[in-house]
């Protein structure tokens, strides 16, 4: 894909497709809660996670104006643990390499990503930006990236 990846934040206006995105299942088997999610439940989620930005930002991946993704960035005590999601039109055209791209240049703090075994995709992604495996824990792979700036 060469068209330019655009990340933006995410409103209300966007629960139903994060919540289709999310209870894909491709993406239900990629995740650590596997179980379908409610509309109700899942703007609740949302609500909670717009009132606690110092705790959660969520963006939708955009190229040519076109929704292709989610990512996520929620913080722990002493890094940020990103995810994301690709839409699964959008799959297989390096959208996921694009987003968490984009997404590291907000961030000057370390950054850490959990990755399910299986998950292949996300593997070859996480590495690609330069993430490294710090363990293995029951089928997931704990990774660490360092980052030193922030662009503007």
């Amino acid at each position: 894909m060469t068209d330019q990846l655009n990340l933006r934040a995410v409103t209300m206006a966007d629960a139903e497709i994060l919540l289709a995105w999310r209870n894909d299942p491709n993406t239900r088997q990629s995740s650590h809660n596997s179980g379908e999610i409610g509309l109700d439940s899942h703007r609740a989620w949302l609500e909670d996670s717009f009132n606690k930005p110092e705790k959660r930002r969520l963006w939708i991946a955009e190229i040519a104006g076109v929704s292709v993704g989610t990512c996520r960035a929620d913080r722990t005590d002493n890094a940020w643990a990103l995810s994301w999601t690709v839409a699964p039109e959008a799959r297989g055209k390096g959208v996921a390499h694009q987003m968490l791209s984009e997404l590291i240049k907000h961030h000057d703090e370390p950054l850490v990503a959990e990755v399910k075994v299986g998950n292949i995709a996300s593997i070859k992604v996480a590495e690609r930006a330069g993430f490294v495996v710090e363990k293995e824990e029951r089928g997931v792979l704990f990774y660490k990236k360092m980052c030193q700036s922030v662009s503007s």
